[in-house]
């Protein structure tokens, strides 16, 4: 097995220089495919056929992770600073802190990967391969070197490998070439130097266009082409819009805290402290401004949305575009399936003069019965009105569909007669016509021919059918092949009419999204008039409509502009619909795109939130980031609804976290400036700021309101900077006449005054949340999940039993007199409706969607 390892990995570099044969012979394999013991011999040996980097690390690489983020680093310093300085209650505490953080963001990460994959798992994508000489279903994860892949139109290619049999197999390798256009396969043997010039040869990551094939897989995994490139990729991937958040946070945090503590330190030196004394207190209050559950909470928080999303019948692919969909403001769907139930009929076949016409049909039959690769759901309609054609029809070559002609040929031959039957878009037929056939003879197709062409086409469309049509051609007897050359001078026979009728739940599914504040957009590629009935018959606007050609006149700048106002877009190709959802974010929208089609996956590529659904195409599925497990706007809405409550729970943790300590850090730093004595001991702080963290693990299974998913939300540093100012600003007013009644009430020594303090903050701190994790008056918010009640007044018990009981001294607490604590609680009171006040003041500028 070692020695077949080492052959495999020598054929990669250009194996399509190989006859079949011998790779074959290589590879130990043959043309019925492997046995089942065989491939999972092969699967130990090669791994999973895995193109992309595992989003899955070590342990270790986990942890040197988190320890090079800024905060989590300046924490591990303050731990070494301690520790060397004999500081050890510090050391022990900072130490807990960190290891806790680290220990539950890595568990909840694992977890949440283990969702995920399980997730995805229920989603995967299948290949058609020769097992034990029967084709069966194989995951493309389970592909291996040797196996006999079966390749149809729609299909990715799973590995890289030769084409065995080829039926005008046409293959998508933009992603290797950058070229657009499809490339034709076949099984010759080719000579060519270059991968681009290989014919011969499949690349993992391309897609089928056209026509169908066979291929003998050479290399998997990470040894593909594409799976270098995707490993380059992932070493250097971008951050997520929720990284970039939290990243923008991170830096706004260690800013504040950088200015906080180097004041305090300089203050302190100024004044003469002890060095040490004052670096520690200071090294205590960076540790008390950093977030440090912030990771786990936002892994926690996705994990249990990927959770409450698979349940809704969205599977989630990638964690981070939970936020995204919350954020999303425009969402761009096809009608067909979508908004229309994708059970098309045929209603009508008519003549050019719009009569009935059997001919027609059996024409359509001829071409949908002989064509290779999938079928379209116009086929199944097509060959579902009748009979196939008679046995004395015989099929010789074909042109498959592509979305640049927009029609399909076939070469067949009748009666010593061989003809060219094209069916596709009547505007490309026309296009390619000279004639039309009209009681049995060809007229010219002159302009008045046109014009009433058109006028059959628009009274169709503004019915909502929608129309292909038919043409033929003579070709001579000696023709055995057929080229794109060949679709010229085509007579016109016909056109076939489908009905496809809306979804009797549409128009309420797409209230539903627009409740949520999303606007959705049609693009499609039928017919303008069409687009128009169906966008009609479910509510939506009809009057802005812009066709592909008119995409095709404008410049990328100038679709933006015009891009918002345009709520319909009509015969649009693959190229423009990307276009257009780039033109979308280029006016600030955050875009879905929801399709499952070949011809969708460069839209999905592009959108913020691909969108794709369990029937759709392989290619469509790999582009998506998200799976609807049935094809309904209403199931989407209701993602919608959870990416915007798992995005809000992150947001609750921010503003609680970030205002509290905020507020907790700058009454300490004024203090420690004014007063005698410390206002807490480095000890203390840490302590403070661990039960406080304990109190917030809860957050990520918190309820929210019903305002919190009624809008778009994304990360606005400025209504987060703003909250924390404000709430803060409060917090230090409390603090300061807390500061006022210990000092000048109580005459308290710098332990009594520590005790009374410190029980105040973080009961303030921990009761505080109660009122910030809904925008509404407490009493009529959405009552707190239990498990944020359990750790938040857990936390704040042990608080109390550490700062008044027997371990109290252990600390530097003191013990209070009854009456302080009556006066601490009323500070409490006191402050609890003065947050509730300012709360409404910093959130009244802060809409509950983005800015």
């Amino acid at each position: 097995m070692a020695d077949l390892r080492a052959t495999a990995g020598a054929l990669t570099a250009d194996f399509w220089r190989r006859s079949p044969q011998s790779l074959l012979s290589a590879l130990d394999a043959v043309l019925n495919g492997l046995s089942s013991t065989e491939a999972e011999r092969r699967l130990g040996l090669f791994g999973l056929n895995r193109m992309e980097a595992s989003e899955s690390r070590s342990i270790f690489r986990k942890l040197l992770h988190r320890i090079l983020n800024p905060l989590v680093a300046m924490l591990v310093i303050a731990a070494a600073v301690s520790g060397i300085s004999g500081d050890l209650g510090s050391f022990v505490i900072i130490v807990t802190v960190v290891t806790m953080s680290l220990t539950l963001d890595i568990v909840q990460e694992h977890r949440a990967e283990l969702t995920a994959a399980a997730l995805q798992e229920s989603v995967a994508i299948e290949a058609d391969a020769l097992r034990d000489g029967r084709l069966a279903e194989v995951r493309t994860l389970a592909l291996v070197p040797g196996d006999i892949v079966r390749l149809r139109t729609g299909d990715l290619v799973p590995a890289d490998g030769v084409v065995l049999e080829a039926a005008e197999l046409q293959v998508n390798e933009a992603l290797m070439t950058g070229e657009p256009f499809p490339a034709l396969k076949s099984a010759a043997p080719c000579s060519a130097t270059s991968p681009a010039e290989a014919s011969n040869a499949l690349f993992a990551g391309t897609s089928v266009v056209g026509g169908s094939g066979t291929m003998l897989i050479v290399t998997t995994d990470a040894h593909t082409r594409f799976g270098a490139i995707a490993s380059a990729l992932a070493a250097n991937m971008p951050p997520t819009a929720l990284e970039e958040g939290a990243r923008r946070l991170g830096l706004l945090i260690l800013r504040l805290t950088l200015f906080l503590t180097l004041f305090v330190l300089l203050a302190h030196l100024a004044a003469h402290r002890p060095a040490m004394e004052s670096f520690l207190f200071a090294v205590a209050l960076a540790v008390g401004l950093t977030p440090e559950l912030l990771p786990m909470v936002m892994t926690v928080t996705l994990a249990r949305g990927a959770q409450r999303m698979a349940a809704r019948k969205v599977i989630v692919k990638r964690l981070s575009a939970i936020h995204d969909l919350g954020a999303m403001d425009t969402l761009c769907v096809d009608k067909t399936g979508t908004l229309t139930e994708a059970k098309i009929t045929l209603a009508a076949h008519v003549d050019p003069e719009g009569h009935h016409s059997e001919r027609v049909l059996s024409l359509a039959r001829v071409n949908s019965t002989f064509q290779a690769g999938v079928r379209s759901p116009l086929d199944d309609a097509i060959l579902m009105a009748g009979p196939g054609p008679a046995s004395d029809w015989t099929r010789i070559a074909e042109v498959p569909f592509d979305f640049e002609r927009r029609c399909l040929s076939v070469l067949v031959a009748h009666e010593s007669q061989k003809w060219l039957i094209v069916k596709g878009a009547p505007e490309s037929i026309l296009a390619r016509a000279v004639a039309v056939e009209s009681n049995g003879r060809a007229d010219p197709l002159d302009q008045a021919w046109r014009d009433r062409l058109a006028a059959i086409q628009d009274s169709y469309s503004r019915q909502g059918f929608r129309l292909l049509a038919i043409a033929v051609k003579s070709m001579p007897p000696a023709q055995t092949s057929v080229k794109i050359a060949d679709e010229a001078e085509l007579t016109l026979v016909g056109f076939c009419v489908f009905a496809d009728p809306p979804k009797t739940d549409a128009a309420e599914a797409l209230r539903g999204l627009t409740s949520l504040g999303v606007k959705t957009k049609i693009i499609s590629g039928d017919h303008a008039a069409v687009v128009a009935h169906i966008a009609g018959s479910v509510g939506l606007p009809t009057s802005r409509i812009l066709t592909g050609a008119d995409i095709e006149e404008l410049s990328d700048i100038a679709l933006a502009a015009r891009v918002s106002e345009v709520d319909l877009f009509a015969r649009v190709d693959p190229d423009q619909k990307r276009r257009i959802i780039l033109a979308l974010q280029k006016r600030n929208h955050v875009v879905g795109c929801m399709g499952d089609g070949v011809n969708d996956a460069p839209a999905l590529h592009a959108a913020h939130v691909g969108i794709s659904v369990t029937g759709a195409t392989e290619v469509a599925r790999a582009a998506a980031d998200m799976i609807l497990l049935a094809p309904d706007l209403s199931v989407l809405a209701a993602g919608v609804s959870e990416g915007r409550r798992t995005f809000g729970n992150i947001l609750k943790y921010v503003r609680m976290g970030t205002s509290s300590n905020f507020g907790n850090m700058l009454s300490m730093a004024l203090a420690s400036i004014v007063l005698p004595f410390l206002p807490l001991l480095p000890l203390q702080i840490l302590l403070n700021n661990l039960l406080y963290d304990l109190s917030e693990i809860g957050i990520p299974f918190d309820e929210v309101d019903t305002e919190d998913v009624a809008r778009p939300q994304a990360w606005n540093m400025h209504d987060i900077l703003r909250f924390t100012v404000i709430m803060g600003a409060v917090s230090s007013l409390f603090d300061a006449i807390t500061f006022a009644v210990l000092l000048k009430a109580f005459d308290a020594d710098a332990s009594h005054f520590q005790a009374g303090w410190f029980i105040e903050s973080i009961t303030t701190q921990i009761l505080v949340i109660f009122l910030i994790r809904s925008r509404r008056l407490p009493w009529r918010a959405r009552p707190p999940h239990r498990i944020l009640v359990t750790t938040s007044l857990g936390a704040l018990a042990m608080s109390v039993f550490i700062a008044l009981g027997p371990v109290a001294p252990l600390f530097g607490f003191a013990a209070l007199s009854t009456p302080l604590i009556g006066t601490i609680i009323a500070i409490t009171v006191a402050y609890l409706a003065a947050a509730e006040i300012a709360k409404h003041v910093a959130l009244s500028r802060c809409p509950s969607h983005r800015s």
